[in-house]
């Protein structure tokens, strides 16, 4: 029986996540948990988030956790959702600059800055919230069964640039085009939240829960 493991650091929707991956997959045994042994002896991994970059970093370290997320994220299938998403990259310019975990590179920024800096109005308000289609820019087992332009659900104030081809998996449009979704090797994230997105969030959590881990 696989394990899941969903990474308790306080910030999250970890209950909703928890029974959307029970719900695609009544075998998998799904731990919420905060515990460095549980989480390095799970088959899959999932770093879930929201909330403020700096806050998230704190409870990780606090926990003595953020040494484990850079390990498993290195060894097995591996979900980030939305802050865990933004966590995985080098910094953000939240709170006047956070380090993160430095595992993608590049800088997590304010839509507000980048309206700016592009010369453009906001399109609307931020956060941006709600409903978005997302564009797949390459294959991937988790976009498997899951059509090109799905609507997922968005709950963000900063976005992550356009990465290259190497990182960026999927695409939204909030004014700008920002990355919806990161994926290399072992490591698929998103900023949108799966376990809120109806039948295509469910249908990428379901094929999580048998990603073996390449791409």
């Amino acid at each position: 029986m696989a394990t899941i493991a969903v990474i308790d650091y306080g910030m999250g929707n970890l209950r909703s996540v928890a029974k959307a991956l029970e719900h695609v997959d009544d075998r998998a045994r799904v731990r919420v948990t905060w515990e460095p042994e549980v989480i390095r002896g799970a088959d899959r991994v999932i770093l879930p988030g929201v909330g403020a970059i700096r806050e998230c970093m704190s409870e990780l370290q606090r926990l003595e956790l953020d040494g484990v997320v850079r390990e498993v994220a290195r060894e097995k299938p591996f979900l980030g959702v939305c802050l865990g998403m933004q966590a995985l990259l080098g910094e953000s310019e939240e709170n006047g600059g956070t380090a993160a975990l430095g595992l993608v590179p590049g800088t997590v920024r304010h839509f507000a800055a980048g309206f700016a800096e592009a010369g453009m109005a906001a399109p609307g308000k931020v956060p941006h919230m709600g409903w978005n289609q997302v564009r797949q820019t390459r294959g991937h087992p988790l976009w498997a069964g899951v059509p090109d332009d799905s609507w997922f659900y968005f709950v963000h104030s900063y976005y992550v640039p356009l990465l290259g081809p190497d990182l960026t998996a999927g695409v939204a449009t909030y004014g700008l085009d920002f990355t919806a979704v990161i994926a290399r090797e072992n490591i698929f994230a998103t900023q949108f939240h799966p376990e809120k997105s109806q039948h295509a969030g469910l249908g990428l959590l379901a094929n999580f829960t048998r990603w073996d881990g390449t791409d």
